[in-house]
């Protein structure tokens, strides 16, 4: 039963409780939780003698309290951490049921169950993909070898959210899933299975779109059979999906390249005004899918305080702080898997040889369910291989032709993933949560934790600012390493594919198999990369060799990344600003100085340099392109190839420009699509080249030949990105704000077969919002946003409207007067200071808490964000009481 008042707010009455504010939770009766949920039917668990307090509720009983603050923050206390993990995964049900669901499905590989095939038979490809991968099978495996914390996190959060789907009407879900079977209760191996896939995003995932798919000798066909055909069209149907698959493969380009991005500064006690440490937390996700990011309080009196914001489905958050320390993620350059040659057996395609002996290549048959419109769905089945290290891959597809297929030239290849296993996944983010001071959150990476695919750069109460790589990196022989660094030397084949991403190992010899160790074959703490610091440490995603450049950090693993190797624009920025903390910067007069007008940083000084919106771009270039458009004056410019125009009305807006990324900025995009079209002439126009002893400020310096007359580089870049502007009719004078936005969408039903949409055509959902900030790569803007193309949500089948964008501009929509259309960038962001009064922390979730279009929390913080109104993180239990957004309470029990 549902009991709900509001004194002081009008709310949207659902049955299902999707804004309450205050909210009492309670889960009773175990007799009837058997027979709803298999999530609380776990014969696993512990006996009752063996309750830990702490972890589980010593009756049984499920209860958490839930206070939402600004922007429907919720603030979840229990009296246990299964309790506390309930509570949460009511709050995210609420707030993303749809997008949760939609995620369980993938890890089920259900997709073409429900959606049909989808856009180039992707479904298939995926539900295959995934199955051959193990990401059910293998969470119903792991599951009973978690930890007693893990149990309790996964269990509870699948219980919070099978109560909130339980007690909604079907009918009164979001529009993306409103009334649909695949929205149902779900157990923790499914759970465990999600977060498996999410662990395999910088690695197997990569391999999910179709090089797993197409594993199979080169004699041999990739299609999967209908295990009963409905027709003699059945084959027919589905002989396209190869070809797809091929398609999808050969996509990947860079398989280090996850296409996410994020700044982290930990700042130390010599550079704050507490003299204690301060953090600035900015990562650049995207706006849609299972990847955006959702803001909780966790807390468990004398056991758990946490804030912060973890990927949708994570039962704690990942991006947090506690009362003594606080920590940041950025995707790491390291390396997450590696490939395996292997050499067959002469006349044997099924087996290599290893270290002299004769090893199986092993099979599995797997069966998916295809909805194609009739009542009844087809069924396919395909055969799937496995070496001793994973899943057999065509290196061909992957590589485009530059490996050979399977079996071609006498050899095979395989891999084996770092993150295949995601049991320490949960136990590592609680330790960090409930670490006190330094020694104990490096412990947590000591016993071997890890973060998967990211860095932490971290700040404490005692002024520490702390690097470390805490990523899943397998371990390699110093023997094996030498072999890489050796053929990679004498062999540009070998080294162009491990530019790309992609570590060739030899699979006929021991020599090469990962070290297992403490770790399980990955990298132990002693030779991870990090960096303790009492003035500061950062990363911007470039190597971990730049933490800073006081101090550079060489010597480890190539699989960490690159060592004395240029650095991106934003990294660049990022030193210079901390290096440099009373400078506005050379062409930026009107910016804030990143530590205000002390030299020291605070939280509010930290959320402002993220706010700043400079480029380094823009202070590199902008002075001298100001030079040359005053010497060519209105003479016309060269453009290549053919023509020419006049550039003096774009350089008459780039001569007032205030030279940032400002909503109200004019001049800004005007830049932008210069810097666009010279960046292709940076390794041949720039005299300076890079200098590893002076990473920061190289390369730089644009050569003086033909400077300021018609033939000048610089001068034909800025003409030929106004003739893109021209095209799309914008204006030289719009300001930045009036070109670039915000704009969600949706609307619609995950799609069926052929790709056609069950909710019609996504539409834009709600108001949209002026967006400041630049492109990360080609503005070279620290508060980096972006643009994206993709038809669907991020990971998801949910159709979304999407521009088709013109090459080389940013993103810039073909739609003449569309501008450009951000989905991606800046999204929990906060500034962090730790003071005499305990953690005090600025920042706003971007694109706010909800997916749900109808709910409150779907579109407030985007217009917070608009007009840079941060708002307070919410900490202190008296702060949340002073700050809830209603009394109303809503108590529900079961």
């Amino acid at each position: 039963m549902n009991n709900y008042k509001d004194n002081t707010m009008n709310f949207r009455k659902i049955p299902s409780g999707r804004h309450a504010l205050s909210l009492t939770v309670a889960l009773l009766g175990s007799t009837l939780l058997a027979g709803c949920f298999d999530s609380d039917n776990d014969s696993s668990g512990p006996s009752q003698a063996e309750v830990d307090p702490n972890l589980f509720p010593s009756d049984g009983q499920l209860e958490a309290t839930i206070r939402r603050t600004t922007g429907g923050v919720p603030h979840i206390t229990a009296g246990n951490l299964k309790s506390a993990a309930f509570g949460h995964g009511y709050a995210q049900a609420q707030d993303n049921v749809c997008v949760l669901a939609e995620a369980i499905v993938k890890a089920r590989s259900e997709r073409a169950k429900y959606f049909g095939p989808g856009p180039d038979d992707i479904n298939v490809i995926n539900d295959f993909s995934y199955k051959a991968q193990k990401i059910l099978s293998g969470a119903e495996a792991e599951f009973p070898t978690l930890s007693p914390e893990s149990k309790a996190l996964i269990e509870g959060f699948s219980a919070g959210y099978n109560k909130y789907v339980a007690e909604t009407p079907p009918a009164d879900l979001p529009e993306e899933c409103q009334s649909q079977p695949w929205v149902k209760s779900i157990t923790p191996v499914d759970l465990l299975a999600h977060y498996r896939v999410v662990g395999q995003y910088a690695s197997g995932a990569q391999f999910a779109t179709g090089a797993i798919f197409l594993a199979v000798p080169f004699d041999e066909s990739p299609l999967p059979d209908p295990v009963v055909a409905k027709s003699d069209l059945e084959d027919e149907k589905f002989r396209l999906v190869a070809e797809n698959a091929r398609k999808s493969a050969g996509k990947i380009e860079n398989f280090q390249d996850m296409g996410l991005a994020s700044n982290a500064w930990g700042i130390g006690g010599d550079m704050t005004e507490s003299g204690k440490g301060a953090l600035l937390a900015n990562p650049h996700f995207p706006y849609t899918g299972h990847r955006r990011l959702y803001q909780t309080q966790m807390t468990v009196p004398g056991y758990l305080d946490t804030m912060g914001a973890g990927l949708l489905g994570t039962a704690i958050p990942l991006i947090n702080f506690n009362e003594n320390l606080g920590w940041s993620h950025t995707v790491t350059t390291s390396r997450r898997f590696t490939l395996y040659e292997l050499t067959l057996k002469p006349g044997d395609k099924f087996t290599y040889i290893k270290d002299g002996k004769e090893k199986p290549i092993t099979s599995e048959t797997f069966q998916i369910e295809v909805f194609d419109g009739s009542p009844t769905p087809v069924v396919l089945e395909k055969t799937f291989y496995y070496s001793e290290y994973g899943p057999m891959v065509s290196a061909n597809a992957v590589t485009r032709g530059g490996l050979p297929k399977w079996g071609e030239n006498g050899t095979a290849y395989t891999y084996r993933d770092a993150n295949a296993s995601t049991v320490r996944l949960l136990d590592t983010w609680l330790q960090m949560s409930r670490a006190k001071n330094l020694a104990e959150f490096q412990s947590v990476f000591k016993n071997c934790g890890s973060t998967l695919w990211t860095n932490s750069t971290y700040a404490d109460d005692q002024g520490n600012a702390f690097y470390i790589d805490s990523s899943s990196v397998p371990n390699l022989s110093d023997a094996t390493l030498a072999v890489i660094d050796f053929k990679r030397k004498v062999n540009s084949d070998y080294n162009q594919l491990f530019n790309a991403g992609l570590t060739l190992l030899d699979g006929d010899t021991s020599r090469d198999d990962w070290v297992e160790g403490e770790c399980n074959g990955l990298v132990p703490y002693e030779d991870k990369p990090k960096l303790l610091r009492t003035d500061w440490v950062q990363n911007s995603n470039d190597s971990y060799w730049s933490t800073n450049p006081a101090q550079f950090l060489t010597g480890y693993s190539p699989l960490f990344g690159p060592e004395e190797s240029p650095l991106g624009p934003r990294t660049r920025l990022g030193i210079t600003m901390l290096q440099n903390p009373m400078s506005t910067g050379p062409v930026s007069p009107d910016a804030p100085t990143p530590a205000g007008q002390d030299g020291k940083f605070g939280a509010v000084d930290l959320i402002n340099v993220i706010y700043n919106n400079r480029a380094w771009y823009t202070d590199q270039f902008l002075a001298e392109l100001r030079d040359r458009c005053t010497a060519i004056g209105v003479d016309p410019v060269n453009l290549p190839g053919s023509g020419s125009r006049s550039v003096d009305q774009a350089c008459g807006v780039l001569q007032s420009w205030d030279g940032l990324y400002n909503v109200d900025s004019v001049g800004a995009h005007v830049y932008r699509m210069f810097i666009a079209n010279y960046r292709g002439a940076f390794n041949s126009d720039l005299t300076v080249a890079f200098d590893p002893e002076d990473p920061v400020a190289t390369p730089s310096t644009p050569s003086s030949a033909n400077a300021g007359t018609a033939d000048d580089s610089m001068l034909q870049a800025l003409a030929v990105g106004l003739n893109t502007l021209d095209q799309v009719n914008i204006a030289y004078d719009a300001t930045l704000g009036s070109v670039q936005y915000y704009q969600p969408s949706g609307g619609a039903l995950p799609g069926l077969p052929g790709g056609s949409l069950a909710g019609g055509t996504p539409r834009d959902l709600g108001a949209s919002f002026p967006w400041h900030g630049g492109d990360g790569s080609i503005d070279g803007a620290f508060n980096a946003i972006g643009v994206v193309t993709d038809n669907f949500w991020e990971d998801t089948r949910f159709p979304r409207v999407s521009p088709e964008v013109i090459d080389d501009t940013a993103g810039l929509s073909a739609t003449a007067g569309e501008g450009w259309r951000m989905a991606r960038g800046a999204s929990w962001h906060f500034g962090l200071e730790f003071t005499d009064n305990g953690p005090e922390a600025y920042g706003l979730i971007s694109y706010s808490q909800s997916t749900d279009s109808s709910s409150d929390f779907f579109n407030d913080q985007p217009e917070m964000y608009s007009m840079k109104n941060y708002r307070p993180i919410i900490f202190k239990q008296s702060d949340i009481e002073a700050n809830l957004i209603s009394q109303g309470e809503l108590t529900i029990t079961q």
